[in-house]
Parts: structure tokens; sequence; C-alpha cells
């Protein structure tokens, strides 16, 4: 028997934002006995990985998408599912949501259904720098959700990004922790290769700030929110009070995880070794036949997850490193004093070279 945390895959959106590459598809191009079917396929899903791995404990879940709102009260179907698991309690049970388009008869579903922690998409509260990247949904709609949200009393994180056209990020940040807000995810935009944002300004129709820049005003960003209190306890990730996400910090600490939904990936560590399995970016395909067989699978050989955990380890501020050390006794010596955390990418060339 095992444990192992559970991520959910919602494709749906209303609409998308330019620079999103997440595997997503419009909610109003499917009709209302398709989604049905879908939701319907994601629990026989997991309840199939469930037998199949022989899992007897679920600590952490975590729905996110696309956007898991847009199903409104539907929701409350694949919840019950999960509630009916013998075993089924959770310590941390989240939920992402666009705060400009939740509503209380959502949150009161979510809550019922043993959801206990809400991610909420943010990004910034400057309308134009959210016109700019087709981020939909009006500033008062925006605060009328976190004021909605708020009042529930319940936990929930809110996602920043720095470096959108037009912003401020102090004043998104000074505006968000408003609304007493435990947890902030602090991302720098990254332009994704295909996505309309990324062709914007390859076309010159836009012009973004430049790396050196946008590193200043991530920086600018974390600063704020170590001195309002929060702990940087992961690379985009800042707690207050102890309020990190587990369901992430298992990912990071490499524990069990499996997934379901199109575009989801599982991974079952047995000692020195892992197997990983993903799903493609198909929804028909999943509804059809959503079981195990139809994803694609990797074997993570003892090399393979040594770096998996040194590339997820490091991104962790409480990250052990003598467990490492028998394995990266160079690099870790010429680290020694370092930042490693926020100079990741060039810790890990010189621990990947090391290893060979």
């Amino acid at each position: 028997m095992i444990s192992a945390s559970l991520y959910i895959h919602i494709p749906f959106c209303d609409s998308f934002c330019d620079y999103c590459d997440f595997y997503s598809v419009n909610k109003d191009d499917y009709k209302e006995n398709y989604i049905d079917a879908f939701v319907e396929s994601l629990i026989s899903d997991i309840k199939y990985q469930i037998t199949q791995f022989n899992i007897n404990e679920i600590p952490t879940v975590y729905i996110g998408g696309g956007t898991p709102s847009v199903l409104g009260a539907k929701i409350g179907v694949l919840l019950k599912a999960l509630k009916s698991i013998p075993f089924f309690s959770p310590i941390e049970f989240t939920i992402e949501a666009n705060p400009e388009f939740i509503n209380k008869e959502f949150l009161e579903i979510c809550f019922e259904g043993g959801v206990n922690r809400l991610s909420l998409g943010v990004q910034s509260f400057n309308q134009k720098s959210r016109d700019t990247v087709n981020r939909k949904g009006s500033i008062d709609n925006l605060q009328n959700g976190l004021n909605l949200v708020s009042g529930f009393g319940r936990d929930f994180s809110v996602d920043l990004i720095a470096g959108l056209p037009f912003q401020d990020i102090l004043d998104d940040i000074k505006r968000v922790l408003f609304y007493g807000v435990q947890h902030i995810s602090l991302y720098s935009l990254t332009l994704e290769k295909e996505t309309p944002l990324y062709k914007k300004v390859k076309n010159k129709e836009l012009t973004l700030p430049d790396e050196e820049e946008s590193d200043l005003l991530w920086l600018k960003g974390r600063d704020a929110l170590i001195n309002a209190g929060f702990e940087h306890y992961e690379i985009s990730n800042f707690a207050k009070n102890g309020k990190i996400c587990m369901h992430n910090t298992r990912y990071w600490k490499m524990r069990n995880w499996i997934g379901a939904g199109p575009s989801a990936s599982g991974t079952i560590i047995n000692g020195e070794r892992a197997r990983r399995y993903t799903y493609s970016n198909d929804i028909d395909a999943y509804i059809k036949e959503p079981l195990l067989h139809t994803a694609i699978y990797e074997e993570l050989d003892k090399n393979l997850l040594l770096k998996e955990r040194i590339l997820m380890g490091f991104r962790l501020s409480e990250c052990q490193e003598n467990s490492f050390k028998e394995y990266i006794p160079k690099t870790l010596a010429k680290w020694q004093g370092k930042d490693k955390m926020l100079f990741l990418n060039s810790f890990l060339q010189d621990a990947f070279s090391e290893i060979g």
C-alpha cells in the first residue's frame, strides 16, 4: 500500500490569456452532456489508478487547469465521488479559481465537498496590463471575488505575475495584501513559444521589459513580500504563518503523486527508480478511454531520479543538502554560502556536470 497525492486537470476555460501554454479548451465549444461525460471519465480514472497503484492514502489534492471554477455547480459531482472513496481524507485540498467569476454557490459547494484551500489567479490589478494580455474580467469583479473569498475564512493563495506591460508590481502586492492572503505565488512573465503573446512580441506589436529589467521587477516584489512578513520558501512561492502549499511541496520533495485528466502526469517512486506517465493533450481521447494504458510512460533510472531530486529539492529554501553530499560534493563546495535557489539554473548545470 502506498501514499500518493492527487492532481486533477480540468481543461476548460472561458477565454485564453495570451501568455498561457497550459492545455485548455473553450468551455463554450462543448455541450453540457459532453462536460458531464468528462467528469465521469475523471472519476473512473481516479478510482482505477487508486486500485492499480494500491493506494491507501491521499494526503493532498489539487484541482487545476484550465479553470476548474468554470464548471460551476458541476464540480459537486466530482467532489461527491472523491468523498465516497473510503480512505479519502486529505489534509490539504486545493482548487484553482478565477476570482472575477466565482460566486457564493460555487464556494459553498467546494467547501461542503471537502475543499479547504483556494488558489486564485489574480496576476495583476492593472486593467491596462490585463487587457494587453487578454486577461478577462474587470477590476471591480476581481475585487468583489476577493472580498467574497476572504469573507469565508478559509485558506487561499494568490498568483501574481511580475513583468506584465504597464504593471506596477509593488502596487499589485500592496492591493492583494489588503485581503489577508497568507500565500502568494510570484512568477516572472515568461514568453512561451507559440503563445499569442510570443507572436505579438516577435512581430513587434508589443514590447516587454528586457530580461534584466524583468529580474529586477521580480526582486522588488520578492523584497516587498519578505518585508510584509512572508517566508520565501520556494523559488516562486511565499507563505505567511507557515501556510505553505503542502501539495506542491510534495512534488518538490519527490513524493508519489497520481494525475487524472488530459495533459496530467503522475509519478510513482520505488526506491532508486520511478515510473512516470503522462496523458496526451486530447480531451476527446481522454473521455473515450481515460484508463492508464492510454498514457505515455517514462522510466526514471537511478541517475535520472537523482537529477530530478536535485532539480526539485533545491527549489526549496529548506533543502537538506547533506542528503546530496555523496553525489555532488564538488558542486556543493563551490556553491557554499551562495544562494542556490535564486541562481538555480547555474547551480544545476554544475551539479549535473558532476553527476555525468
